[in-house]
This record gives C-alpha cells, structure tokens and sequence, in this order.
C-alpha cells in the first residue's frame, strides 16, 4: 500500500496526529466525568478557551512554548508525544500483518480496523495510568467493534470464513474474561487480594474479540514479561513500593497494538511459543 501511493503516509500521520490530539482530550475528559464534546478545548488550569493555532498538534504545543498562552500553566510534554505516538501507530497500520482475519481480508479494511483497535487502546492506556481504572463503557463497545470488525472483514471473503472467524473471536473475547476473572479469584483466596483489576480482565476481552485466541494468547505473554520487567526495575530502583500496585492495562493494550500490527506467530515464534 505504502508502495502504491508515497505520500499516502504523510496524509496518515497528519490525521493520525489530530486524532492523538482528541484522544489526549478523551483520556483528560473521560476519568472527570465530563463531556468530551463541550466545552471546547480550553486550559484546566484557568478555562480560557484555546485558539485554533494553539490547538494544532504537536506545532501548538511548540508554539506555546510548553505553557498556557493565558495563565503561563506549564502543558505537559505527554500531550504532544502521545500525538506523535497515533501519528506514527496509524502509518505502521498502513502495513499491519493481523493472522487471524482469514485468508485473503482486503487490505484497506484491515488498515481500517488497525486505525480503530489503536485508537481505542490509547485512551485505555493513558487512563489506566493515570487512574489506575479501566472504564467498563470503554472496554464493551471495543469489544463489540472488534467483533463487528470481525464479521465485516470475515463476511466480505466468504460466509464460511465470516462465521468461523466471529465463533473464534467470541470465543477468544470469553477466554480472556474468564480466564482473568477467574486468576483475579484464585488470587484472592490465595494471597487475600486479587492479582488483577476486573477492568484487566475486561481489556482481555476486548483484545479477544480482535486478535483471536492465539493473538490474545501472544498478548498475554507479552504483558506478563513486560510488566514483570518493568515492575521489578521499578521496585530495585525504589520508585514503586514493595506492595505498591501498578497498572497491568497499559502492558496488554501494547501488546495487543503489537500483536495487531506484527501478528501473533512472529511474537510466538520469537517467545519460543511456536516451532
């Protein structure tokens, strides 16, 4: 696809930056309970409404030097990187590999699809970070449009292929909540505290109904090493606590991006996982 249209990159990154830049105000909004439609974007720090310029990503954030233009409030830098991050996750969707969408999906549904689960993850994550909280809302309706996404991609090759990909998807989507839910229990009983977040088990899901039961499979284990890694680096160096919780959302929601965007038999082969 790449090949075929050169700039088409160029244009990718331009809206995938616009979208970073609302979901940057979803991620904000969302956890406040406030609507993410109104007001306009304005600084929460005095409420005086932005102006067009200074609301262009990643260029405003430069222009305004890192500071509202109003009350001098500092802006932080994960605005304009999380704008870069969609811009660059949204051309990398340009050359997804997903394996397990059946065997001849067309192509621009699957780009389709990749700019959708990506955009869906993101605010995911940043919430997750910031609030420890995974929103139900969130997590249902992404579940439901991935395995809408499924059915469209799957029913356009053959009616065959489009209910057998639905079957596995739903299948995979109720492996990862039970299967978290029931770690989550199991957990409770042994150590008297759950290992996971029931909005964890909810992203499963999610990702279930996108990537498959091998992708959700890949997933998980990217996320179990990850967060051990990131969790143990944290504790050695003191910036977490010995039982200082740490959100296990932001390891699936990568790993599922990854997965999405590489497939699940690159990632199992290179974890040993496939011969």
């Amino acid at each position: 696809m790449l090949a075929s249209y050169p700039a088409l990159p160029i244009g990718v990154a331009l809206i995938g930056a616009c979208i970073g830049s609302f979901l940057n105000l979803v991620a904000w909004r969302l956890p406040r309970g406030e609507s993410i439609l109104q007001p306009p974007s304005h600084c929460p720090r005095c409420g005086s409404r932005l102006h067009w310029h200074e609301n262009l990503p990643v260029i405003g954030w430069l222009w305004l030097r890192g500071r509202c233009g109003h009350c001098g409030s500092p802006i932080a830098i994960r605005y304009p990187l999380v704008e870069l991050l969609t811009a660059g996750l949204w051309v990398a969707s340009l050359q997804a590999a997903p394996t397990a969408l059946g065997p001849k999906p067309l192509p621009w549904l699957v780009v389709l699809a990749g700019w959708l689960l990506i955009s869906w993850l993101l605010p995911l994550l940043l919430i997750d970070l910031d609030c420890l909280w995974l929103p139900e809302p969130l997590c249902r309706v992404g579940l439901l449009l991935g395995l809408a996404m499924t059915a469209v991609i799957g029913f356009q090759q053959d009616p065959g292929v489009g209910r057998s990909l639905v079957f596995h998807h739903l299948v995979a989507a109720g492996v990862g909540l039970v299967g978290f839910e029931s770690t989550s229990a199991l957990a409770q009983k042994l150590i008297g505290k759950p290992a996971l977040g029931l909005g964890d088990a909810k992203l499963a899901a999610l990702l279930g109904a996108w990537l498959g039961l091998a992708g959700l499979g890949a997933t998980v284990v990217l996320a179990v090493f990850s967060g051990a890694l990131v969790g143990s680096i944290g504790r050695l160096s003191g910036r977490l606590g010995r039982h200082e919780p740490f959100p296990f959302g932001p390891f699936l929601a990568t790993a599922g991006a990854a997965v999405w965007l590489i497939g699940h038999d690159f990632w199992l082969s290179a974890l040993g996982l496939m011969g």
